[in-house]
């Protein structure tokens, strides 16, 4: 079968807890960061799209072969406004004082803070100019952030524009994080081409998807042992999170929007080993069939809408003539027994990259 694409990764943060991800010397963060994405590749994923962080050394690095990982999409920071999703300082740091420069979180390259639409362009720029293939923006709460409510819209839809606009005039896009109908809705007419997460939507906001033509990238997300963790003040949040995830991925076969799938794994190395078991959790809304197609060609369709900013031209997820030669060989059939996926080290006998043998234990 062909290489596997996560379309929602985050390298830096998969697998440190938060609190290191606050306080961590980068170097730390990106050696971590080196180690998960080998880790990643022999999971037989071969391809990744990050949804924010400081990955451009560890893109160049794979890329030089200086260490072994997946190809990466690179979102650069993640774009937030103060008291964003992507704000993490602490409230001591409040008000921001201008003599003090960055945030620490800013400071390795994890987020952008930026208020209005010229503090938007100009991190839209930066994050282009060190070369993100799409934009992140924070379009609404999130779980993981300790200051904003699940339920609030962030960002005018003016400041979403442009970031919008930035990335168009350089032939690329904006994907957005967010839950809500408010939030989704007010992105979509900004011009955002990808909704991230959307776990709280109503069927309104799911044809406002379908008609805009949008992708949206969601996780299966469930209050089981996968789980993220997160701390005590974050749990209703991710409760009512949980309570949202069969209705939209219901809504979604229902209006047929182009839906991706990703992991979103943050701050646990015990969940960043479930890769292949997040995927093999789809079959319960879909056939292995329909999930293994997901996770390869469906999503090697999201990543072409970067575009010319596509650090990898050529066909991803097929194996066919003069695709990028990317293949697995499995021990077994995933199309009727899907959780073949869930143990890679057993059930993977060849990891094939780029024309590469990363594993042969045949």
């Amino acid at each position: 079968m062909p290489g596997l694409i996560d379309a929602h990764w985050h390298a830096a943060f998969t697998s440190v807890g938060p609190f290191e991800a606050l306080i961590a010397d980068p170097y730390y963060l990106l050696i971590v960061a080196g180690q998960q994405a080998t880790a990643t590749v022999m999971r037989g994923f071969t391809t990744v799209r990050d949804c924010g962080g400081p990955t451009f050394g560890l893109k160049q690095a794979i890329d030089e072969g200086v260490i072994v990982g997946p190809r990466i999409y690179p979102a650069g920071a993640m774009i937030t406004q103060t008291s964003g999703h992507g704000d993490f300082r602490l409230p001591y740091e409040i008000p921001r004082d201008p003599c003090c420069g960055l945030s620490h979180i800013e400071k390795v390259g994890a987020a952008a803070i930026a208020d209005g639409v010229d503090q938007v362009l100009r991190a839209a720029r930066e994050q282009l100019m060190l070369g993100a293939s799409q934009l992140k923006m924070m379009a609404g709460g999130g779980v993981a952030s300790s200051f904003d409510p699940l339920d609030v819209t962030q960002y005018t839809e003016a400041e979403l524009r442009a970031g919008v606009d930035a990335a168009e005039n350089w032939g690329t896009y904006v994907m957005v994080h967010a839950y809500t109908p408010r939030s989704i809705q007010q992105a979509l007419r900004a011009g955002a081409r990808s909704i991230e997460h959307g776990h709280l939507v109503d069927e309104a906001t799911v044809a406002m998807i379908a008609e805009k033509g949008a992708w949206w990238c969601m996780q299966p997300f469930l209050d089981d042992e996968d789980a993220v963790p997160v701390p005590p003040q974050s749990r209703a949040k991710q409760l009512q999170l949980f309570a949202g995830t069969d209705t939209a991925y219901e809504l979604a076969i229902r209006h047929g929007v182009k839906l991706a799938w990703g992991t979103d794994t943050l701050f646990s190395a015990e969940l960043a080993v479930k890769q292949g078991k997040q995927l093999a959790k789809m079959t319960r809304w879909y056939t292995p069939a329909e999930v293994l197609t997901l996770a390869t060609s469906t999503n090697a369709e999201l990543l072409q809408l970067s575009g010319l900013r596509n650090p990898y031209p050529g066909v991803l997820g097929r194996v066919e003539q003069d695709a990028l030669a990317d293949l697995i060989l499995v021990d077994g059939n995933p199309l009727t027994d899907i959780q073949l996926r869930a143990d890679p080290e057993a059930n993977m006998k060849v990891i094939v990259k780029d024309g590469t043998v990363l594993k042969n234990t045949l």
